[in-house]
């Protein structure tokens, strides 16, 4: 049995909380990604409450909400913890801007992945060099293409192992967790937004839409920026 079908033998019957604290035992290098999004804020929560010795970190596009930096301000306040913000690299984001211009990520779907590559997967590489598990607040019924996914998988791209603790959490599990634990989320998400990312790329949606309608709305899309989307072997 190799590391990754291990680690899928031993999370496979645990909770999130007892998946986050085998994960804390076993793993020298435990780093938790956070958008601030719901599921990351739960997440955030069960970590800073128990007292997980697990690393988390954020990236900042340069493009967010201003409702998202508040809400990083508040989350460490409130947690009294402490939440690393990776940056897209200067030079990059220049070259981008002065070739495509500022909102160049709307004039071609390659555009659009290429400015997400820049402002995300890039930074997101450097935030997991030292990662021996990356630890993530997906769902599978977020989209249709998360639910190809599973709660431990090998992302090539990152070559570190991914673990999803929310990945079978309904919709009602996650509004009920953030209720009764009165977890602080983006007012946003009252507004319509229930999937948040940058602010030029980001929408309310309509009761009857999907939840990831909302972002890069404007093309067809599978709706995800390359975070997520990278080669996933399972086990």
């Amino acid at each position: 049995m190799n590391r990754l079908e291990q680690v899928n033998s031993s999370l496979a019957t645990l909770d999130a909380l007892e998946g986050l604290r085998w994960v804390a035992q076993n793993f020298a290098h435990p780093k938790f990604a956070t958008s601030l999004g719901e599921e990351d804020q739960a997440l955030t929560n069960l970590i800073a409450v128990n007292k997980l010795p697990i690393h988390l970190f954020t990236l900042d596009t340069g493009r967010l909400f201003q409702e998202t930096y508040e809400l990083l301000e508040l989350t460490q306040s409130n947690f009294k913890i402490s939440i690393e913000v990776f940056f897209p690299a200067q030079g990059e984001v220049e070259k981008y801007v002065n070739e495509r211009g500022i909102n160049g990520f709307y004039h071609s779907v390659e555009n659009r992945k290429d400015c997400c590559s820049i402002r995300k997967v890039s930074p997101l590489k450097r935030a997991l060099a030292d990662a021996d598990i990356w630890i993530t607040g997906l769902r599978k019924s977020q989209s249709a293409n998360r639910q190809l996914m599973q709660k431990v998988e090998w992302s090539e791209d990152m070559k570190v192992i991914k673990y999803n603790p929310l990945f079978d959490w309904s919709d009602e599990d996650l509004s009920n967790y953030i209720k009764k634990h009165n977890v602080p989320v983006n007012p946003l998400h009252r507004k319509g937004f229930l999937s948040i990312g940058c602010a030029p790329c980001t929408r309310a949606i309509a009761a009857n839409e999907d939840a990831r309608a909302g972002r890069w709305w404007w093309e067809g899309s599978s709706k995800e920026c390359g975070l997520h989307t990278t080669k996933i072997v399972h086990t």
